[in-house]
């Protein structure tokens, strides 16, 4: 496997602000001559959550080997937290998208079947990219290269959607949006939905305490307004912040982390995504 960390700033020429991340690591399986020197596979981009304090260790390795393991070639991004606000992680998310089909030869891509994957905040700035990926402020931080940052399709995972008070996840809105009304406004993604956004797998849990699975339900009656592409679960059990719901990202299986119900999550979103052409070609 090649695994680096990729500074996304320096190999796009954006000026770093102080404090920001915009690394992408890359969990690459090398192909063999016992098998097929020209196989190229799917790409899926990892975003952890952490309410934009903090990145999430159960959200992101662990995810990209499970993705690995199903044949992708998986990227894990480290986007900017805490006191950087929009569009900050936008940029960044992008940028790691136009990275993998600018370099699609040399990680063994199909650049027509990128997918990001999100949890909780990650989920917002994936949903962000799936909405907001023709912003200005993308085009004008990645110029030339603003047209390859659109994702194929995205899996939002338990994903704070909403800036409307009754159903928000307040620590993520306020600090992505750096407290300003006006940005919360627009980043309530279930308002920025048009025919144009990124089909979504996206999933939930009835019980989830830290963002309330309103937000996806309103993110999916947005892609049933206008017509996109989606596919929505919603589990009975289990609490916010789930990752893969086994053993693997929990403490044990009394762990109420660890529900093998909810865990289901990751075949579905691959049968789905196989059903949109992500698949290993040889």
């Amino acid at each position: 496997m090649l695994i680096n960390r990729i500074d996304l700033y320096k190999y796009f020429g954006i000026k770093r602000k102080k404090g920001a991340l915009g690394y992408l690591t890359t969990y690459v399986l090398e192909n063999s001559p016992e098998i097929n020197m020209k196989r190229i596979r799917p790409a899926m981009v990892v975003l952890p959550g952490g309410g934009y304090q903090f990145l999430s260790d159960r959200e992101n390795e662990p995810i990209a080997l499970k993705f690995n393991s199903l044949g992708y070639n998986s990227f894990v991004l480290e986007y900017s937290i805490k006191t950087l606000s929009f569009p900050t992680q936008l940029i960044e998310a992008c940028m790691a998208v136009a990275y993998l089909r600018l370099n699609a030869e040399t990680l063994l891509i199909d650049t027509e079947h990128i997918g990001m994957v999100g949890f909780s905040a990650g989920g917002h700035l994936c949903a962000s990219v799936a909405t907001l990926y023709n912003d200005e402020t993308v085009k004008k931080a990645l110029k030339e290269h603003a047209d390859k940052v659109m994702p194929n399709a995205v899996i939002l995972s338990y994903p704070v959607i909403t800036s409307e008070e009754k159903y928000w996840h307040q620590g993520s809105i306020e600090t992505v949006s750096g407290g300003k009304k006006s940005l919360m406004n627009k980043l309530s993604l279930e308002k920025r939905v048009t025919g144009e956004s990124v089909p979504a797998f996206i999933w939930h849990t009835k019980e989830d305490g830290g963002v309330p699975a309103f937000n996806s339900l309103l993110m999916a009656a947005a892609y049933q307004e206008h017509g996109v592409p989606y596919e929505l679960h919603v589990f009975e059990r289990g609490p916010h912040g789930l990752s893969l719901a086994t053993i693997e990202t929990s403490m044990n299986e009394l762990n109420k982390l660890c529900n093998y119900n909810a865990s289901k999550w990751v075949e579905l979103a691959d049968n789905w995504l196989k059903v949109r052409g992500f698949k290993i070609i040889n």
